[in-house]
């Protein structure tokens, strides 16, 4: 069965290789909100006895980019991929500069007779030519560290084993908490939203040219445990989302094993409609993520346990201190705190463009947000909140064939930045 979804895939190629983001994180944002949503969030799973069609979509592009010079490559996505609730993406491409991409993931699989469990793959390898990359030195600074140009080779791999606990919206098995929307939101775990548990091994290699001293991998085990308590996945307009990560990096050659933590909270609040804005929401995010081994010493490495910098604690990006380069700060701890105030205007003309008008957009959204955030090599309140880097920025949000898309102008304190991405900050 085929669809038209071609605009859906320009935008996530779009998105996965902006000129100004770290690749491999693009591609990671888009591989957790399909391992999160493998049909979206909007579009409920066939519960009948009978299993949808699956639905193929390919789609080849051509881009240019500051890194990657002018590129051309494909992308196909499989719907229900085996089994209702699966999906299977991939990405291939290769540039003028000899820098090449390749991903594949596999998401949302079931074992028989294993209603509460939910199986996920990805791995990607990417060779840069001219990557960008900011190579922090360890040092206590507030300062941003220099852009580095230099031939990069990049991968990640990463196991999925999702376990959606068996009460509130889990209690009928994890095909069930894949809902259009829902309207019974309270603040008790066990009777509202889906609690899910969470274990993933990875492993993540980076190698410079410029630089062939650094860490170049990082193996270990991310635990997750998330509590998704919004009415919607896509459009929250009330209710809050709740996850704490616990990632341990394993000790490689000489590099030690080291530890690090992430905590997230986001909150909605419907501020209701007028004549001219069909909905106002009030969306607050905190972030919280430190490195409680960093100061502990290896003897056995003669070294600190601390991350490389591309697998360890980081602020500046499409999610978080928007008005800056990915991954442009590093370090032990790290603070983030984001306001953003959205509304649906009345007037929604989209729907009877030429090309809009070939695809289903129930809905746009501007917004105007504000980011405050810290990056330090101390996990202290006081060194946190002092100094601290401020992004401020509008944007425009569109659902297409349920994806949101979001393109978005984000001013720091040094530096601006332009972002297409898929899906919600938060």
């Amino acid at each position: 069965m085929m669809k038209l979804w071609c605009l859906s895939l320009v935008l996530y190629c779009a998105a996965v290789f902006d000129t100004d983001a770290s690749t491999h994180q693009a591609i990671e944002q888009l591989t957790v909100s399909s391992s999160d949503n493998p049909q979206q969030a909007g579009t409920k799973v066939n519960q009948t006895s009978t299993d949808p069609d699956a639905e193929f979509i390919a789609l080849p592009f051509i881009f240019s980019t500051e890194t990657l010079s002018t590129a051309m490559g494909g992308a196909a996505v499989i719907k229900h991929a085996g089994q209702p609730q699966a999906a299977a993406l991939g990405i291939g491409l290769y540039s003028s500069n000899d820098s090449w991409i390749g991903f594949l993931g596999l998401y949302n699989y079931q074992i028989p007779t294993m209603e509460q469990w939910l199986f996920s793959f990805e791995t990607y390898q990417g060779h840069y030519e001219e990557g960008i990359y900011f190579l922090d030195d360890n040092t206590v600074s507030n300062q941003q560290p220099e852009k580095t140009i230099s031939e990069g080779d990049e991968g990640l791999s990463r196991l999925h084993l999702k376990y959606i606990l068996p009460f509130a919206t889990g209690a009928n098995g994890a095909k069930s908490t894949i809902l259009e929307r829902r309207d019974d939101i309270s603040w008790n775990p066990l009777a509202s939203g889906v609690s899910s548990i969470k274990i993933t091994p990875y492993s993540q290699h980076r190698t410079l040219a410029v630089n062939d001293q650094l860490a170049d991998k990082a193996r270990g085990l991310e635990l997750k445990f998330e509590w998704d308590n919004r009415d919607s996945q896509n459009d929250s307009k009330e209710g809050s989302k709740t996850s704490v990560k616990i990632k341990h990096g394993l000790a490689i050659d000489n590099d030690p094993h080291w530890t690090l933590w992430e905590f997230e909270q986001s909150l909605f609040y419907n501020i209701g409609s007028n004549p001219w804005f069909e909905e106002q929401v009030l969306a607050a995010n905190v972030f919280v993520a430190d490195t409680p081994t960093w100061n502990d010493f290896d003897n056995s490495t003669q070294d600190y346990r601390r991350p490389p910098s591309f697998a360890g604690v980081y602020l500046g990006g499409y999610d978080r201190s928007r008005g800056y380069s990915t991954k442009s700060f590093t370090g032990r701890s790290a603070v983030n705190y984001a306001l953003e105030y959205r509304i649906k205007p009345q007037w929604q003309p989209l729907q009877n463009w030429p090309v809009f008008n070939l695809y289903h957009i129930p809905w746009w959204q501007w917004v105007m947000f504000a980011e405050v955030g810290k990056v330090t090599n101390e996990f202290d309140v006081q060194a946190l909140h002092t100094d601290m880097h401020h992004t401020f920025g509008i944007g425009a949000r569109f659902e297409i064939e349920n994806i949101v898309v979001r393109t978005e102008f984000a001013f720091g304190s040094a530096e601006s930045e332009f972002w297409v991405m898929v899906n919600q900050p938060f």
